[in-house]
């Protein structure tokens, strides 16, 4: 287990720690005997208070089903669940705290839109000068006064799906728990919805758990990232420590793109190890422990790190010849293949030579880090 994730399951048993949610030791399995399937594997973590917290990993991951937990709509078969402080595992969903906006976004098409979002009001019994202040601040809070008697069915997706935040916003819980609400949206308007929930948590304050696949969904928005595979959590950090710090090859590999390559590591010392490459060159990585030993490895860089040169540049930490060039707009992927036969990306606004030619590659130290499979 990499030290973060280690650190992370540590943390997460600490109810000392400031936190809204605490998963302590969770794991839930679906079905008995033979037929049964995990579905979390001890999994703990902390979610801070007034934190934009993202679930991201593959489909099958785990991190809808954590999210369940939480809302209450599954009960761990061990561990627990602390919400606020409090153990929640004994509460049905319509006793926590909690809202949570589906995928489908499950608005009621007969009523219009400030009906919408005042009817879980309505069902809590407040009283009705209240239901009216609050679904009029929930409007504006969207952007959509202007649309209080139209009718749901009569929206676009974006729209509807600012109603759905709305209508969940408006008992002001103190988590809202979102289940992949972007995913049926087109991709400009996805990307401008994005903007708009990180402004919507900024604005009320409220802890929201965010469940998604799409990497570049939760590097825009989230303050912390918890990347999940096969029922485990990998690594949690800030959208720049797991860009540019990976703790293991499948969040390297998962959150955008990235070389990985095959090296010797010959010696260490400290958190530096002396790296050799199979086709010639050296260079010197980071480890993600102390505690590597010499020995194959795996390295990693981002293409936007790596830098093409002359043959003979003696910065060069190894060389190959290029194979493809592909323009993307506001730069081009270069594809070049190494000594060794291995293929590896460089990011470049400016290309300098094409498909056939020999270029010497450079892999800064600072950029390089040695990541555990």
């Amino acid at each position: 287990m990499p030290a973060e994730a280690a650190a992370a399951k540590t943390r997460a048993t600490d109810p000392s720690e400031p936190h809204m949610i605490l998963v302590d030791h969770v794991t839930k399995s679906f079905g008995r005997g033979e037929q049964a399937v995990l579905a979390l594997d001890d999994v703990s973590v902390t979610i801070r208070p007034n934190e934009f917290f993202t679930l991201l990993g593959p489909s099958g991951c785990g991190k809808t089903t954590l999210l369940r937990l939480i809302a209450g709509f599954e009960l761990p078969t061990r561990g627990q669940i602390l919400l606020d402080g409090q153990e929640i595992g004994h509460l049905p969903p319509y006793r926590r705290p909690v809202n949570t906006v589906f995928q489908n976004y499950a608005l009621f098409p007969h009523m219009t839109v400030a009906e919408n979002i005042s009817f879980g009001l309505e069902m809590l019994g407040k009283p009705v000068k209240e239901i009216a202040d609050t679904t009029a601040r929930m409007l504006d809070l969207v952007r959509m006064e202007h649309l209080a008697g139209r009718h749901t069915a009569a929206l676009s997706g974006g729209q509807q799906q600012r109603v759905a935040l709305a209508r969940a916003l408006a008992p002001h819980p103190k988590v809202l728990l979102l289940d992949e609400p972007l995913s049926a949206l087109d991709l400009k308007l996805r990307k401008a919805m994005q903007i708009e929930l990180k402004r919507l948590q900024s604005e009320t304050g409220i802890t929201f758990v965010f469940v998604t696949h799409d990497q570049e969904e939760a590097l825009t928005m989230s303050d912390r990232i918890a990347v999940m595979d096969t029922g485990h959590i990998l690594q949690v950090g800030t959208p720049r420590d797991i860009y540019n710090h990976p703790a293991r090859r499948f969040v390297a590999d998962f959150i955008g793109d990235i070389n990985i390559i095959d090296a010797e590591l010959e010696s260490v010392s400290g958190d530096r190890g002396r790296i050799t490459f199979p086709g010639g060159g050296t260079a010197t990585a980071q480890l993600q422990t102390a505690s590597m030993r010499p020995g194959r490895v795996s390295l990693a860089i981002r293409p936007e790190n790596v830098e093409l040169t002359d043959p003979g540049d003696a910065r060069a930490t190894t060389q190959g010849e290029i194979e493809n060039v592909v323009y993307f707009g506001v730069g081009s992927n270069v594809h070049v293949r190494l000594r060794d036969g291995s293929e590896l990306i460089a990011r470049s606004a400016e290309v300098k030579g094409q498909t056939g030619d020999r270029v010497g590659v450079i892999l800064p130290d600072e950029h390089l880090q040695v990541i555990a499979d």
